[in-house]
């Protein structure tokens, strides 16, 4: 069964008088512990379409089904939800909290998720040593190296046991070697069972996902296989 299925989504702004068309009729199906890489051109969309596809928008038109829900019938709390429980984020630009510890950080997506101090700070812990930073717990973003920093964000990414993780660039801000690890530990997590979509605007980055989706003016130009 897909875990993502966009069928004709559409996406458009209002900026001041022009009428900005993002995505056009965008048609998708990713199954769950797919690995895809999205590619294109600035402007393609790309932005937009992982927007959607992690519930920090809705489209114009269309439906998005994630996980057999239609995203498009949600309300901001639902979104919300999802967002927090279901999809880990990663960023190129790590998005931590500076004066906070790598175990708060990752710690921070469970605050609202029921769970005592004791089995959040367990459940931090664990996915911290599961990206290889159990000696780090305690070091603050400045503490750290811009690979360990990222570790930390996909250790976040990690903690609520996503059935999703959007990774945006997620070697942008790293030196090649610190990128080549990163994507060896993306596609291990991958292999553990893990739900992939990478947006990249590198090819050699993109040929590790096993499958590449190109994007040029709101439109899906390949979806093509590695």
């Amino acid at each position: 069964m897909a875990l993502i299925e966009m069928t004709n989504v559409s996406k458009s702004y209002e900026s001041g008088s022009l009428k900005v068309q993002a995505l056009s009729g965008v048609k998708l199906s990713i199954e769950a512990n797919e690995y895809v890489a999205l590619m294109g051109p600035s402007g393609s969309g790309k932005s937009t379409m992982m927007n959607i596809l992690g519930c920090l928008d809705i489209p114009t038109a269309g439906r998005y089904l994630f996980a057999d829900r239609d995203i498009t019938t949600l309300k901001d709390n639902q979104l919300s939800e999802i967002r927090n429980r279901q999809i880990g984020f990663v960023f190129q630009s790590f998005h931590l909290l500076p004066r906070a510890t790598a175990l708060d950080n990752v710690e921070l997506p469970l605050i609202y998720s029921g769970l005592s101090p004791e089995k959040r700070r367990a459940r931090a812990m664990a996915s911290l040593e599961q990206v290889g930073l159990s000696e780090r717990m305690q070091h603050t973003p400045s503490e750290l190296s811009g690979g360990q920093r990222q570790r930390v964000a996909i250790a976040r990414a990690l903690v609520n046991n996503p059935s999703l993780i959007l990774a945006d660039e997620p070697t942008g801000n790293l030196d090649s070697k610190t990128g080549i690890e990163i994507m060896a530990l993306i596609a291990t997590l991958h292999a553990q069972g893990n739900t992939v979509i990478m947006v990249t605007h590198e090819a050699d980055i993109a040929r590790q996902a096993g499958r590449i989706v190109k994007l040029r003016d709101g439109r899906i130009e390949s979806d093509l296989p590695t």
